[in-house]
């Protein structure tokens, strides 16, 4: 079992010290140091791709925030470069940082930040768009030096392994029970190196999955705790707060 540690305080600059990585929450943003520059592997709005960096941030935003006509990826690049950090990995989430969740299993380290305003059924897209905005943005740290195709494998494990945890959550929608959200994502970093296999059958595959699984839920849990498992009935604005 993974060990999972919840946000703690609010309203000021907070570290949650680890060996393998160090999370900094200092609102608007939620900063992941690598702890050395490291290969990243993610879909992330800001250098998505296979790239290099040493941080991967989260940027909170309101809702109100998320118009139809804002560029989501220039602002949120023009946000890094102002803080020194356009050459890192950076999401963004509407859901209140301080509701971060780290868990560690063996060599492997997973943040992740859980909002489910506009959670989703895999295969069965809701075509009335849902109230508010929510995702589920997850940064991994795998201490491991991994193959470009190990990285790869290890990035659909941790997507099964938040899958598991947001069905464990229990959001039924008219679609049937949510699988994850529609602006989801996922970075996963390492050093370069010669472990070939992340997949569910190896220890280092199990690890993800439990760290992953473990940060997820309790997340979901927490958001399901606060606004209930009908994402659709949220209040507008306030989905992921």
């Amino acid at each position: 079992m993974a060990q999972t540690v919840p946000a703690q305080g609010k309203g000021r600059a907070m570290a949650v010290e680890r060996t393998d990585l160090r999370v900094t929450l200092a609102p608007p943003w939620l900063v992941a140091d690598l702890g050395r520059v490291r290969r990243v592997l993610s879909f992330a709005p800001h250098r998505p791709g296979f790239r290099s960096a040493r941080h991967i941030l989260i940027r909170q935003v309101r809702d109100a925030d998320l118009t139809p006509d804002l560029d989501a990826v220039g602002w949120l690049g023009a946000e890094m470069a102002r803080i020194g950090h356009g050459g890192d990995v950076g999401m963004m989430t509407s859901r209140a940082l301080r509701h971060h969740r780290l868990a560690h299993a063996g060599p492997v380290a997973c943040l992740a930040t859980v909002g489910l305003g506009n959670a989703e059924r895999v295969g069965r897209r809701r075509m009335v768009q849902p109230r508010g905005h929510g995702t589920i943005n997850i940064a991994l740290l795998v201490e491991d030096g991994l193959t470009d195709a190990a990285m790869i494998e290890a990035l659909s494990i941790v997507a099964e392994a938040r899958t598991a945890a947001v069905i464990a959550a229990g959001i039924d929608l008219p679609t049937g029970r949510a699988t994850g959200t529609g602006t989801d994502c996922i970075a996963v970093a390492c050093d370069a190196g010669g472990v070939a296999f992340a997949g569910l059958h190896t220890a280092l595959g199990e690890a993800i999955g439990a760290a992953v699984h473990d940060a997820v839920l309790a997340g979901a849990l927490a958001w399901v705790a606060e606004h209930g498992a009908e994402p659709g009935l949220a209040v507008p604005g306030c989905a992921d707060s």
